[in-house]
């Protein structure tokens, strides 16, 4: 469904629910990295992009004239009632209504306290595929907030209040990319994303011949011993030793030249990242000059790289970047990688739009047969960021 259609399904499902229309919708997109891996928490660059996959919520005032605030989700039958008179607090870990419920308590911080009302969301973003379902929640619940109480927010300071909503209410200590870009997504454009000064780019991908095939392994690997934890650690040593604030700051000849005195495994992690910052900006250049080639190039470097030296991929995730190499640029990729933490979830290729069938019927057989698992697949172009319909 278009967007369009999707905010004409939900209107529906809402009158179906309520016997009334609602008052206001609003939508956000969840998002892929195109490149720029692991070098968030590093000060370095991010490169996603906003997909043709969202979180819509149409809400209407209360019948009742309450002060409370009902959201139901058409993936659960259950209705979470948040008590606008009373100090708002997290609901137990692992509620879904937790990131909504934050963004509520943002909005207070800033003193907007809106009326009691009735929501209704849906989702057409994947859970759990990495694709940041919960940063699309976050700030379509922000986008609706903005337009029940005629208060508009900056967007930065809009992001960084569903990135505080995930940290305090979701108990995730996530990065500024996803909720960034699914504010301020725009159609055909990717956004660079400068981690440190926060600064943003969009960069044009206007081409209709390219498009982006997201692949769901349908895997994720459940991991002991705070991988994620003891990667930014690893990489907070390196800083040290390399005499820098953060990697951001180091390159690869001053790596090379304090190699000899840094352990072997924080050395990779370095390189992984002083590397995948070069890349992003590369890719990002590539990207302005439609120089899909060179793009897809770096995307199996950034793969290889995250398989090699950082050490987040699986098998699952390299099946299919192998398959897309073995298609390769005669069958319509230029590149592909994984996307996201890693340990499973997605991978994203680079293709050629006129071929995206054949190639997504090749991989989902070949990855299927491989690993007795069936993918899930789905093309994009970039999208728009966070609307009101």
């Amino acid at each position: 469904m278009t967007l369009t259609e999707l905010g004409h399904y939900v209107a529906e499902q809402f009158n179906k629910k309520h016997h009334h229309p609602p008052q206001w919708i609003a939508a956000a997109p969840g998002r892929v990295n195109v490149i720029g891996e692991h070098t968030d928490y590093n000060d370095g660059f991010v490169f996603p992009m906003a997909i043709e996959r969202y979180t819509v919520i149409a809400a209407a005032p209360s019948n009742a004239k309450s002060n409370a605030i009902r959201l139901q989700s058409t993936a659960e039958n259950s209705v979470a009632e948040i008590d606008l008179s009373r100090p708002l607090s997290p609901a137990k870990k692992g509620t879904w209504f937790n990131y909504p419920l934050g963004v509520l308590a943002g909005f207070e911080a800033r003193g907007i306290k809106p009326p009691g009302f009735d929501a209704l969301i849906h989702s057409t973003v994947p859970l759990g595929g990495g694709l940041s379902s919960s940063a699309a929640l976050e700030v379509a619940t922000a986008t609706l907030l903005e337009s029940i109480s005629g208060k508009r927010l900056d967007p930065v300071d809009k992001a960084l209040l569903a990135q505080k909503a995930e940290h305090e209410y979701a108990g995730m200590p996530c990065g500024i990319m996803d909720q960034f870009i699914s504010v301020m997504g725009k159609k055909d454009h990717l956004l660079l994303l400068d981690c440190r000064s926060r600064h943003t780019e969009l960069v044009p991908m206007t081409d209709p011949a390219i498009e982006l095939l997201i692949t769901n392994t349908n895997v994720k690997h459940e991991l002991t011993g705070g991988e994620y934890a003891k990667r930014r650690a690893q990489c907070e040593q390196a800083a040290r030793e390399l005499g820098v604030s953060s990697l951001r700051d180091a390159d690869a000849e001053k790596l090379e030249r304090t190699r000899p005195k840094m352990d072997n495994t924080v050395y990779r992690r370095a390189k992984h990242v002083v590397s995948e910052i070069e890349r992003t900006l590369h890719a990002a250049e590539g990207v302005r000059a439609s120089n899909w080639p060179t793009v897809g190039q770096l995307m199996y470097a950034s793969h290889a790289s995250l398989r090699d030296d950082y050490e987040v991929s699986c098998p699952e995730l390299d099946a299919v970047v192998e398959i897309a190499q073995s298609i390769g640029l005669t069958g319509g990729v230029y590149g592909c990688r994984m996307t996201g933490g890693g340990f499973g979830g997605c991978t994203v290729a680079l293709v050629q739009s006129d071929k995206v069938k054949a190639i997504s019927d090749r991989v989902a057989v070949e990855y299927e047969k491989r690993t007795k698992i069936k993918p899930t697949l789905f093309v994009s172009r970039p999208a728009a960021g966070a609307t009101v319909l």
